[in-house]
């Protein structure tokens, strides 16, 4: 008899390199907005700056919008780059990010792996834009039983408002039978804790629970959610 009957997958960072995708789109913008070369270094300044503004989504404390927009500036200003084009840079980045699919552990073959033996949903505070394309491109869309997007929701993960709201659109389910897989304690984790649903923590990196979530599961490899389903 298998664990669990649903299983919520987040899509950065989880079924997708997330950050394979980021690089590429901000470097190939940055040629074609006339910024020159966005090194390795200056994406890894970005990639923290990013973080810390979805961080700041995720308590409460900004808008999509805001975080959108802001991230941007202050990445710009960083790197003494005029802030003038940032909401159309955002716009073009939003698309960009679904031209590089980027699988993590053989993520495709295994939710195709599982379709019909598992309910898979994917459940994700990315943009409608950017997600909706990734999961074209991916092929995700085709093979998940639905996705729910924050944007749509009106709540971001951790919220449970965004969980109910999931729930309620799949019919009625046993919470103890559900699992969430996600690569952020904040979002995925919290979210996960906070629904009264099994937590499964994609670690690859092997980095430290520094927000306190529980944690039921941890992998370093997504294959070995096959053990735990």
């Amino acid at each position: 008899m298998r664990n669990f009957d649903v299983l919520l997958w987040d899509i950065d960072g989880t079924l997708l390199d997330f950050l394979a995708a980021e690089k590429a789109a901000v470097k190939s913008l940055f040629l074609e907005f006339g910024y020159g070369e966005c090194t390795d270094a200056m994406i890894a300044r970005y990639s923290e700056i990013n973080k810390r503004w979805w961080e700041a989504l995720e308590r409460g404390e900004k808008t999509k919008p805001e975080i959108l927009v802001g991230r941007f500036e202050e990445f710009f200003r960083s790197e003494g780059i005029e802030t003038l084009r940032v909401a159309e840079f955002n716009d073009a980045y939003q698309l960009r990010l679904g031209d590089t699919v980027a699988y993590c552990d053989g993520s495709y073959e295994l939710v195709a792996g599982l379709r019909g033996r598992i309910r898979q949903y994917a459940v994700s505070n990315g943009t409608v834009v950017a997600q909706t394309k990734k999961l074209a491109a991916s092929g995700f869309g085709g093979l998940l039983d639905g996705v729910f997007l924050s944007e749509k929701i009106g709540f971001e993960k951790p919220a449970p408002e965004f969980f109910n709201a999931v729930f309620a659109a799949i019919g009625d389910v046993d919470r103890d039978r559900v699992l969430i897989a996600g690569d952020s304690l904040t979002s995925d984790i919290l979210g996960g804790e906070r629904a009264g649903i099994r937590t499964c923590w994609y670690n690859p990196r092997g980095g430290p629970n520094g927000a306190g979530a529980r944690v039921d599961y941890e992998i370093r490899d997504l294959r070995e959610i096959l053990d735990i389903l």
